[in-house]
């Protein structure tokens, strides 16, 4: 048994067999002929190439219509990384839970809006409004994984934008 495989059991909190069903690396068993090394490296490799897309498209900021697609594609990569991960499956229960179905939906058009900006209507300000949305999405869909993280900044955002004295 993989040293890795065996640290996850143990945190998971046991060997029993029936438990693979809700094992990390075990939803992904049937999906490909990685070992869990290979798979934790293809995340590192996969999340890694997103945000060096992410940090790259900075440098062509001045041209929306590069960054965006640049910027959008990182993205895509950064949380899809996860997958080799958890696997496609597990990802994508997360993903459409109830907590997080809103924003993956708002992050998932304003990904498909930004592409289609950019490289069917070729419009600079429609790409940005949509890439600032895709920002605001994730950060709320990434604050879904925190406990409390939500209302925490729901809280602080009212009384920062509250006129009442």
């Amino acid at each position: 048994m993989d040293a890795l495989t065996r640290l996850h059991r143990s945190l998971a909190g046991g060997d029993d067999e029936e438990r693979q069903e809700d094992d990390i690396l075990g939803d992904t068993d049937d999906l490909c002929s990685l070992s869990p090394l290979q798979r934790v490296y293809a995340f590192a490799a996969c999340l890694a190439t997103g945000l060096a897309l992410m940090l790259l498209s900075l440098i062509v900021l001045a041209k929306p219509i590069k960054f965006s697609v640049m910027f959008t594609f990182g993205n895509i990569m950064a949380v899809g990384s996860t997958v080799f991960v958890m696997g496609l499956n597990k990802q994508l229960r997360m993903m459409l839970d109830p907590v997080r179905v809103y924003a993956t939906a708002i992050y998932g058009g304003c990904v498909v809006f930004a592409l289609i900006f950019a490289l069917l209507l070729h419009d600079k300000l429609l790409t940005l409004i949509a890439i600032i949305c895709e920002i605001c999405a994730l950060f709320w869909y990434s604050l879904s994984y925190i406990p409390f993280a939500r209302r925490i900044v729901s809280d602080l955002m009212v009384k920062l934008c509250d006129t009442e004295l």
